[in-house]
């Protein structure tokens, strides 16, 4: 007897499963589907900002900054580089470690990605302690729960300028690559390539570890597609992006790149993932921080998550 009732209820617990689907199949822009998409879509793309460019590099103060800005997230940097052995990092100390998890938690912001910045200016390609700089970087990344790695190839790594360094960079890129593989991380690389050239420099480095990191202001800066090299990389490829263009103006006015067109390529290449404020400062006012990243922001949330 026991069993039958449980069969009725199960029977008709699945009927009006079925209605309901049937009901908002008939309604089709059923508030619940509206609600759902909506979920989806907020989901789908979280805006960041770098800490290095809000004058906040490794300081307490970013996290507490980029809540009022309203980001959802910092771009951590490991701090200055120059002619050191080391980044200038002080999340090798226990108590930056809790302290800056502790601020994270408390304004409910999330840390992306861990930057190598100091690799705009200095070359990763000729480094001796390339290794020792990366592990710090991981470390790091694991301690923030922090999934991709920022590292620019910089002014003496372009290999659009210097093509006699691509076979060594690879063999440094392919040795990196593992290690991020081992720790569960993705270390994305920033170059001067077109998106051809970039498409079969990971196939060179052939690396789970290494993917593309984005950034809009180089093919705005060089003229080149956009558009076009966003579909050539694909969503496999490209780990996150810098979101932003050259200083002049702020993004709302920017007239070089279409963050609704970006939107919808984004979309449907069913790519996912972090956008990160970099740069398009207002030149005129460029160190007005809360002006410049409040509203590069606000547009991107906008545009992205409407």
């Amino acid at each position: 007897m026991l069993k039958y009732k449980l069969q009725k209820f199960n029977y008709i617990t699945f009927c009006l499963f079925a209605a309901a689907l049937l009901a908002v199949s008939i309604t089709g822009n059923c508030q619940v589907v509206k609600d759902l998409n909506t979920i989806s879509t907020v989901k789908c793309y979280k805006i960041a900002v770098c800490d290095w460019m809000i004058l906040k590099r490794q300081k307490i103060g970013s996290f507490e900054l980029v809540r009022e800005l309203n980001g959802d997230g910092v771009e951590m940097d490991m701090g200055a580089l120059g002619l050191r052995d080391s980044f200038d990092n002080k999340l090798r100390q226990p108590h930056f470690q809790q302290l800056f998890l502790q601020k994270a938690k408390e304004y409910q912001l999330e840390v992306p990605s861990v930057a190598m910045s100091g690799f705009y200016a200095q070359s990763f390609a000729t480094r001796k302690n390339y290794r020792e700089l990366v592990e710090d970087c991981i470390r790091t990344m694991q301690i923030m729960g922090a999934k991709v790695a920022f590292l620019p190839l910089g002014v003496q790594c372009d290999l659009k300028k210097n093509p006699e360094l691509k076979a060594g960079l690879i063999e440094r890129l392919k040795v990196i690559g593992d290690m991020a593989v081992k720790a569960g991380v993705i270390i994305g690389i920033e170059t001067s390539l077109d998106a051809g050239e970039e498409n079969q420099l990971l196939k060179d480095i052939n690396s789970d570890g290494i993917k593309i990191y984005y950034n809009f202001q180089n093919p705005s800066v060089s003229g080149r597609d956009l558009y076009k090299e966003l579909r050539m990389l694909g969503k496999d490829n490209i780990c996150q992006i810098h979101c932003t263009d050259t200083d002049d103006v702020t993004l709302p006015y920017n007239k070089r790149v279409d963050m609704t067109r970006v939107k919808k390529i984004l979309d449907d290449m069913g790519w996912c993932g972090w956008l990160v404020v970099e740069r398009s400062r207002d030149k005129t006012d460029v160190h007005n921080v809360k002006k410049n990243y409040g509203t590069n922001i606000d547009f991107l949330k906008s545009t992205f998550n409407k």
